[in-house]
């Protein structure tokens, strides 16, 4: 597929989930200050997208998987989070 199909196929769909994402950050800031590990793992999602290296997806997935290879002996919570709370 050529870059100007591309574009004509995802743009307006890239752009209504970033501006999503702005709405929701804006949200954030007006809910009040306080650490969460989602918000961290967020962004460090978003810095993999403005590298410009290759992969960006992956890359995000990655930031905010559980890079742990062993299973727990049970749950921690009711829930997935949608991150890791573990991440650094």
């Amino acid at each position: 597929m050529t870059r100007d199909r591309v574009l004509e196929l995802y743009f307006m769909e890239a752009r209504s989930k970033v501006i999503d994402l702005a709405a929701f950050l804006d949200r954030l800031d007006r809910a009040g200050n306080g650490k969460d590990f989602r918000i961290d793992a967020l962004h460090k999602a978003l810095k993999e997208l403005q590298d410009g290296k290759p992969e960006r997806a992956k890359r995000v997935l990655l930031s905010l998987s559980d890079p742990t290879t062993e299973p727990l002996g049970a749950a921690t919570t009711k829930a997935a989070s949608g991150a890791w709370p573990g991440a650094k």
